[in-house]
């Protein structure tokens, strides 16, 4: 576990400490001071911890004062990041106090954000490692690609720290056991940033399909679109002052530095690539199978056979349960929605900001005491907060995140091979193919590996 020290002697190597920071009305940031070590302040140079009312950690007793707050680090400051910090900094019983990111500019970025909001005294670094050690920072954010999101998590629990991370939770199967041990062995509180279930649509659209109200399901359609291949040839240039390129690829395979490889978009970018991400199936894939494992009641299980477009005459790639119920990628219809579930009796049809069925006055249903009502969040974020509060499991924890990332995985490997595959989902294992279960975990560069939990 790193070491813990007073939060007035921290060593500051690599820190900058951003003192003094004001935003003007046309946004434009004063003074920046870089520290580059501790010995500044016998010199008279200006350190200091950032100004916070302290948190004393909520999960570990009765010390926490009644007015503190909860110190939030932020690692990983991309596109999804800004909502993040502006969600999580502007809840009154939150102190953003540190963010992470191996671009300088995604760090300027950021600060510039914080201090509109009002958030000064902001410690950035390039190195996760340093936003763990200290002792004022009780949760982490983590919203990097995808190939980091397991070592930074696991890194996390151990030195004591709650952890939102973003979909997919991980890159592989197997970083998905690991961080469910972690979750467990620590007692640490995982929110998996699954939003869907936070959404009232997508709430009402499973509770229809929970309690039966469609009838035996047998089909369900997700939409989740196709991204385009990485650039052939790629073009290598220089990599950029203010990034580290080879933190950057951390433990993936190394390649050459492009700016395509390492572009943040939501339509392309890093998640072109097999390296960093599941591509499409861990994109949408992620959200849409997510929601169909909650609205089907099998958080705690899987499917059975993935089999991938192209196979035996199938147009669509698609996974099947054991009672038949089956998943298909991007099949038409889908009446213009993300997920189309498909009964025997009726249909539901839900995507962000609207669900309709039919019949029509079947998204009308009042349900009762006597039916199965899903867990009510409304705010993906504040209900990780509470749940820091209470101790009590997230709406999407790491158990919940593995299996549906487990499901990217699976469907992912089935198309890069280009055969089907059958999943034990009690085992959680491949069954019927070699090549592909040695899939269910990828090898690491040397000074990137897995932490031990």
């Amino acid at each position: 576990m790193p070491g813990i020290y007073p939060a007035t002697h921290y060593p500051l190597v690599r820190h900058r400490l951003i003192v003094n920071i004001k935003v003007m009305k046309n946004k434009t940031r004063f003074t920046r001071r870089r520290f580059l070590t501790s010995s500044l302040a016998a010199a008279g140079g200006l350190i200091a911890a950032p100004q916070i009312v302290r948190s004393e950690t909520l999960g570990n007793g009765a010390r926490a004062a009644a007015n503190s707050r909860i110190g939030m680090g932020f690692i990983g400051m991309g596109l999804i990041s800004n909502n993040h910090l502006r969600s999580f900094s502007n809840m009154g019983d939150i102190q953003p106090i540190a963010i992470c990111d191996v671009k300088d500019w995604a760090l300027e970025k950021s600060l510039e954000t914080l201090a509109e909001i009002g958030h000064e005294n902001i410690l950035t670094t390039p190195r996760f490692e340093e936003i763990l050690e200290r002792p004022d920072i009780d949760v982490i954010c983590i919203t990097t690609p995808d190939h980091w999101h397991a070592a930074m998590a696991i890194a996390a629990m151990k030195a004591g720290k709650d952890v939102y991370i973003e979909k997919p939770m991980t890159l592989t199967i197997e970083e998905g056991k690991a961080i469910i041990e972690a979750e467990q062995k620590y007692g640490r509180i995982v929110q998996v940033g699954s939003q869907q279930r936070s959404q009232q649509h997508f709430r009402i659209a499973a509770n229809l399909v929970r309690n039966g109200l469609i009838g035996e399901v047998k089909d369900i359609y997700c939409r989740l679109g196709h991204f385009p291949w990485p650039p052939d040839p790629e073009e290598t240039v220089p990599v950029p002052e203010g990034l580290d390129y080879d933190r950057w690829l951390g433990p993936a395979p190394f390649e050459e530095y492009s700016d395509h490889r390492v572009l943040g978009q939501y339509s392309g970018g890093w998640r072109c690539y097999w390296d960093y991400g599941g591509r499409k199936f861990g994109d949408w894939g992620a959200h849409h199978f997510d929601i169909v494992q909650w609205a089907l009641g099998r958080d705690d299980t899987g499917p059975v056979e993935f089999i991938p477009a192209g196979h035996d005459g199938y147009d669509y790639h698609h996974h099947r349960y054991a009672d038949g119920i089956t998943v298909w990628r991007d099949r038409k219809p889908d009446h213009d929605h993300m997920i189309r579930f498909i009964g025997s009796e009726g249909e539901v049809h839900v995507s962000r900001g609207r669900v309709a069925s039919l019949p029509e006055n079947l998204v009308r249903h009042q349900f009762t005491d006597d039916d199965i009502q899903l867990r009510v969040s409304n705010n993906h974020r504040r209900d990780f907060i509470e749940a820091v509060k209470s101790r009590e499991p997230s709406i999407c924890p790491a158990s919940v995140g593995h299996r549906t990332a487990t499901i990217c995985h699976v469907s992912a490997i089935a198309q890069r091979l280009e055969r089907p595959l059958l999943w034990d989902p009690v085992a959680e294992q491949i069954t019927n193919d070699e090549e592909a279960r040695a899939m269910q975990t990828r090898d690491r560069r040397e000074g990137y590996e897995l932490p031990a939990v």
